[in-house]
């Protein structure tokens, strides 16, 4: 069983590798909803799939009574789970606002910042804003 989950986990891993790269935010962002499933199920796995008994101690004693469950990776699930959502809004309020301010999901089309890479056309750039505010001081 343990070796099923480990190839269904690299499974989703890869695919959510080839989803957050494919340049679409949407993509993205369920390329990061299956990324943190992923880094869940590794976690449930590595805590070993076993039907022990839970983690009690008898009263009177100081060690647990034979083999028990590990209960730390169910706990470090349930702090991954509290922490992915938290991202996950934080991720899509950033996805709305920059559509809102961009109007596009392709990130390639989002270089508001960045210069053009073949460089500016005619009529675009410092040069024609030089140009440009030369011809309105002669006009006065």
């Amino acid at each position: 069983m343990e070796t099923a989950l480990a190839f269904i986990i690299g499974i989703i891993a890869a695919a959510s590798i080839y989803l957050m790269l494919s340049g679409n935010l949407i993509r993205f962002i369920f390329g990061l909803v299956l990324a943190t499933n992923a880094v869940n199920l590794l976690i449930f796995v590595s805590g070993r799939l076993s039907r022990t008994r839970p983690p009690q101690i008898p009263e009177g004693s100081a060690v647990p009574a034979g083999p028990v469950a590990n209960a730390l990776p169910q706990a470090l699930i349930l702090t991954a789970l509290v922490i992915g959502f938290a991202l996950l809004s934080f991720v899509f309020i950033l996805f709305y606002r920059t559509y809102q301010s961009l109007g596009t999901v392709d990130t390639e089309s989002m270089r508001v910042a960045e210069p053009r890479e073949d460089g500016p056309e005619d009529g675009e750039g410092p040069e024609a804003d030089r140009e440009e505010k030369a011809r309105g001081e002669e006009a006065e």
